[in-house]
């Protein structure tokens, strides 16, 4: 069995972070949570746990490589994914623990260099914007410059699908294309009705970007109060992006 004393810690207390009630990210069994364990596994939130109340028997040891091959095949469907699901747990029998259905998005994400901890929540500030008819063109600039350093010159916009292998895949896809126009993996991913991912090479990483987007979302939200989103244009993004003094206050805040 792989050594978890380094990660499990780390991500209960991530967990138990973003699923703090007052925090109004995630409530009940919302949202999920995972890290990278080593090259071969990762350690993701069991279904239906709650984030707040999470302890160390909240998560479930999986294999990277049995998750990542059900992503290379054709749509499963609702039994296969629970076979699957079962069967890439690592040192389980049984029908429990089973691993969360955003098992598939997590390893994928996890598996992309500089990534070993993912946060999925469900914001209601987040959600506000991604349940209305426009969410698409609201997130579609940067409003000021904090929200670049913490969460990355631009958002990776996810459409509406299925949650389970389906998202996973289209997951894939956005993200793909995101590491194509900023040669850099996406900080904050948004799912269209759904929520709010944040990744990291660390968990003080996903819990920098979580807070961040979600003043941004409130920002935004209040923008519409006044006319509109005034966004950053393509230039002040790209130096804001760019500039020595905001990398370095980005590498401290992400090691506080």
């Amino acid at each position: 069995m792989p050594d978890l004393s380094a990660v499990l810690p780390e991500l209960v207390a991530l967990s138990r972070h973003l699923g703090d009630p007052a925090r109004d990210l995630a409530i009940l069994g919302e949202g999920n949570t995972s890290a990278r364990v080593d090259e071969t596994s990762f350690l993701v939130k069991q279904s239906g746990k709650e984030m707040g109340a999470a302890d160390e028997e909240s998560f479930v040891l999986v294999s990277t490589q049995k998750i990542l091959a059900t992503l290379e095949g054709p749509d499963i469907d609702d039994a296969e994914v629970g076979r699957v699901l079962l069967d890439s747990r690592i040192g389980c029998t049984g029908e429990r623990p089973r691993p969360s259905v955003e098992t598939f998005l997590h390893a994928y994400l996890l598996s992309l260099p500089g990534i070993a901890f993912v946060g999925h929540t469900h914001p209601t500030a987040v959600n506000s914007i991604l349940c209305s008819a426009n969410s698409r063109e609201a997130v579609s600039g940067r409003l000021f410059p904090d929200e670049i350093v913490c969460c990355g010159p631009a958002v990776c916009y996810v459409e509406y699908v299925d949650p389970g292998v389906v998202l996973a895949k289209t997951v894939r896809d956005r993200v793909e294309a995101f590491i194509d126009t900023y040669n850099m993996a996406p900080k904050v991913i948004l799912m269209e009705n759904h929520g709010l991912i944040a990744t990291g090479k660390t968990a003080r990483d996903v819990q920098t970007a979580t807070a961040m987007y979600v003043k941004t979302a409130r920002v935004l939200l209040g923008t519409y109060a006044l006319g509109g989103p005034r966004f950053f244009t393509p230039e002040n993004v790209a130096r804001i992006h760019t500039r020595p003094d905001e990398a370095y206050r980005q590498n401290l805040i992400g090691n506080k």
